[in-house]
């Protein structure tokens, strides 16, 4: 009976404590990997850390002074050096430490043994990042970060720059406009193409900037937003009629900087710029943020004078890409599919676009639109991405690096709000006065009286 109790006593708590640890496992990995799978990931890499190492093929032969001043002390064998370790940071999501390689080492070392890493300390998956010359930093990561999107507390944003998703690594992905202003979003029905634009528009609300759009579906993305919109378009005549203006616009902020660089001798070299971000801040025109929602549509044509308008609309596209950075007008398209079948102009079109994103697919020639001319590994991951995760994404752009990202939830209503909350600050542009969209007046509720009134008679 004593060792029944005893069996009961140790043997009930330590059930609970494990059961609770599955659950909050399966549950809550952020919290399991705070109490438990961090400390026990830390200990596995203090404890296997040089023989880890070694097995990986990270290690070097020690120099002829170490080797000797080791014999002449302890008479033991040296062992092959590993790489300086660091010290550990822990985070909410993994640990990070650097490493300083040996010399005739490369990063691309460390970066073919990652998975060995991540098997060997027992994490979710390892990453490697070139700090500087010699130096690394490992981001462990404990858990699927993606299954379930939280954004980072600290998010380093500005102006022009949307946190609008998280990477595969625990990293914020960050729409920067000024890095990289122009941008194509390839996405099956149902894949999170809508979300990703929804936290866009979301997160340049509040901002000093022209929200424009061109949705050719009725305006049923685009027409929640209309109260901060400066522009839209939802039918292909109205997008004939409205680039024009926008290449007008641009045609006069180039006229503007043109006369800031009528340089004379005594102009000091603060005052000489190529773009609107090196005029003063009084002469500076507002930013214009272009949203192309189903660009195919604007291609499509069914008759001739269909093919001279789209002719037209797509020159002016080309001309946005190719000269809007500099007047502060920058491109977001979006899409099902994109691709040379679409018409003359298009593989120009995307060319111009250096962001590339693309979301589920149902084909691999879409994919390879949007990334094949990138990385042949990044098409491979976008054709992998299964339908039961939306909002997943592949993420990169024409200098090669590509990433994994989901945008986290964002209720339609809540973006919605954020559009009407920020409807003071449309700015005056008068070019795009006249496609303004119409706003309609939010009903007051006027509470009914519990009492019907009765006249007063005398």
């Amino acid at each position: 009976m004593t060792g029944l109790t005893t069996l009961l006593e140790v043997g009930g708590p330590v059930a609970a404590l494990g059961g609770g640890a599955a659950y909050a496992r399966g549950r809550y990995p952020a919290v399991y990997w705070s109490t438990v799978g961090g400390p026990i990931s830390t200990v596995r890499l203090l404890s296997s850390y040089a023989s880890v190492m070694e097995a990986c093929g990270l290690t070097v032969q020690p120099s002829r002074l170490r080797v000797l001043a080791a014999r002449a002390t302890t008479r033991r064998e040296v062992r092959p050096v590993p790489p300086r370790r660091g010290i550990i940071r822990p985070t909410t999501t993994g640990l990070r430490l650097r490493l300083r390689l040996a010399p005739g080492q490369e990063p691309a070392d460390v970066a073919a043994s990652a998975e060995r890493l991540r098997h060997a300390w027992g994490v979710h998956a390892v990453y490697v990042h070139t700090v500087k010359p010699g130096v690394v930093e490992l981001r462990l990561v404990g858990f699927d970060v993606l299954r379930k999107v939280r954004m980072p507390r600290k998010v380093d944003t500005g102006f022009l720059k949307v946190p609008v998703a998280l990477r595969e690594d625990a990293t914020p992905f960050v729409r920067d406009y000024r890095t990289v202003p122009h941008q194509l979003t390839l996405g099956a029905t149902l894949s999170g193409k809508s979300m990703y634009l929804r936290h866009l528009i979301a997160g340049l609300a509040p901002q000093p900037v022209a929200l424009v759009g061109i949705d050719c579906k009725r305006g049923v993305e685009l027409a929640p937003f209309a109260p901060r919109l400066s522009a839209l378009a939802t039918e292909p005549d109205e997008a004939a009629e409205l680039l024009p203006v926008l290449v007008k616009e641009m045609e006069d902020r180039y006229d503007l900087i043109k006369a800031r660089q009528g340089i004379a001798p005594d102009t000091p070299d603060e005052e000489i710029t190529s773009d609107i971000w090196g005029l003063p801040e009084s002469e500076r025109p507002v930013p214009v943020v272009l949203f192309v929602d189903e660009v195919a549509e604007l291609f499509l044509t069914a008759t001739r004078k269909d093919e001279e308008r789209r002719d037209e609309m797509v020159t002016q596209l080309i001309r946005l890409a190719q000269l809007g950075r500099a007047a502060g007008i920058y491109l977001e398209v979006c899409g099902q599919r994109f691709g040379a079948e679409l018409g003359k102009g298009a593989t120009m079109l995307r060319a111009q676009l250096t962001g590339r994103v693309c979301h589920r697919v149902n084909d691999e020639a879409s994919a390879k639109m949007a990334l094949g001319d990138i990385a042949p590994e990044a098409v491979v991951a976008a054709c992998a991405i299964a339908a039961e995760r939306p909002g997943l994404a592949v993420a990169g752009d024409t200098s090669g690096g590509w990433s994994r990202i989901r945008t986290p939830y964002l209720s339609l209503g809540d973006a919605a709000e954020t559009c009407r909350d920020s409807a003071h600050l449309v700015p005056n542009l008068p070019a795009l006065q006249r496609f303004r969209p119409a706003v309609p007046v939010r009903p007051v509720d006027t509470p009914v009286p519990a009492v019907r009134p009765r006249p007063v008679t005398d």
